[in-house]
């Protein structure tokens, strides 16, 4: 039984790749996330041009994170020192960089390349702003910097999309036709955070990018419809915290995903807690190699009009122990469901085979059956 992938050519020895992020910021973080056990390290994201009073703001609330950090402040010249030290443990880093033309990106990727990284992301969307947004969804543009970096380095290029496109399916095929070696996604999602209702002002005081588990639904989707619409391998990006999040990007065809908010919140030796509960998976499963089960849930996504939702109903698979619940009838909006006491009748007339029900009842005893 192995963790070790091949990715974009690049051998891992697991699929967990720490995020480009304010934990990646340096060669000695980038080297305790390898020494941590992580497959691969993404650096934070380098420009030409730094700003060295870069804010690191980060906010916490309701289990997603807002983060207002553009970019490393570390001088581009001085990234070859950061990555000896970084490698200094022979594990495998992709540099993050980021540009608004394809000359200025293609020449921080040649910078890169010359100082030993061994791949790089292109990060071509901001959340902050609206400039590289604008970026981010046009399929031309994509095409048109993704190439110019592949044709300038030797080494593979991964190209990191935004949920905030609408255009996903056109903008990987973009990446494929440009000679992109893979695609991460998603990016941090534009948000404010919250608003403090006592002090009438947000948790922070800009737009900023949002992660943690609340935006999994959203990096599950991208990477479906990524998965679906080009051969490339894929990264799965957005809310990973456990090794069941790992099972559910691969199994939507994911290749290897990428971890920064959870490692942020518990630390670097997270990933090593991760990788012994998907080892543990694997063995009680009989699975070998995660190639087995890599796309496995794919085919079971359907456009709208190909989904049959009847004439499935709801049906009681056991007997209801509370007698004080009622999440099912309050949550059947066809008003299908009656309850007295621990009795819960279902009428089928009225059932349309919603599922709610199967989903908001705390002892899992009702499910979807055909009549």
């Amino acid at each position: 039984m192995t963790l070790a992938i091949d990715f974009m050519g690049l051998k891992l020895k697991n699929p967990i790749i720490v995020a480009a992020g304010p934990w990646s910021r340096n060669g000695e973080m980038l080297n305790k996330a390898i020494l941590a056990g992580a497959g691969a390290v993404v650096t934070e994201t380098i420009v030409n041009e730094v700003n060295i009073d870069v804010r690191p703001r980060v906010a916490y609330h309701n289990g997603g994170v807002q983060n207002i950090r553009l970019y490393s402040d570390i001088l581009l010249e001085e990234w070859e020192r950061e990555i000896d030290i970084a490698k200094s443990h022979d594990g495998i880093v992709i540099a993050s960089i980021c540009a608004q033309t394809s000359s200025e990106i293609s020449y921080i990727a040649g910078k890169m390349e010359k100082v030993g990284v061994d791949a790089i992301e292109l990060g071509l969307a901001s959340p902050m702003g609206e400039g590289l947004e604008v970026m981010a969804a046009s399929a031309e543009k994509i095409y048109e910097m993704t190439r110019k970096v592949v044709n300038s380095v030797d080494i593979p290029v991964m190209v990191k999309l935004s949920q905030n496109v609408t255009n996903m399916s056109k903008v990987a095929c973009a990446v494929e036709k440009a000679g992109g070696s893979a695609i991460s996604a998603i990016d941090t999602v534009r948000c404010i955070l919250g608003v403090d209702i006592k002090g009438r002002k947000p948790y922070l005081a800009t737009y900023g990018g949002y992660s943690g588990p609340p935006i999994k639904p959203l990096g599950l989707a991208s990477v479906a419809t990524i998965a679906q619409s080009t051969k490339l391998p894929v990264c799965g990006i957005g809310g990973i915290e456990t090794y069941e999040n790992v099972l559910e990007y691969l199994m939507l065809g994911a290749s290897a995903i990428q971890m920064g908010t959870a490692l942020m919140l518990n630390g670097f030796e997270h990933i090593e807690a991760v990788k012994g509960d998907l080892e543990a998976w694997m063995l009680e499963n009989g699975i070998e190699d995660l190639s087995e089960i890599r796309g496995a849930a794919l085919s079971e996504i359907k456009s709208f009009d190909e989904i049959q939702v009847e004439p499935k109903v709801s049906h009681l698979s056991d007997i209801c122990q509370r007698n004080d619940c009622e999440k099912c009838v309050k949550g059947c909006v066809y008003e299908a469901i009656s309850k007295a006491g621990c009795s819960v009748i279902v009428n089928e007339d009225k059932c349309r085979g919603c599922g709610l029900c199967c989903d908001v009842c705390p002892d899992r005893i009702l499910e979807l059956i055909w009549p």
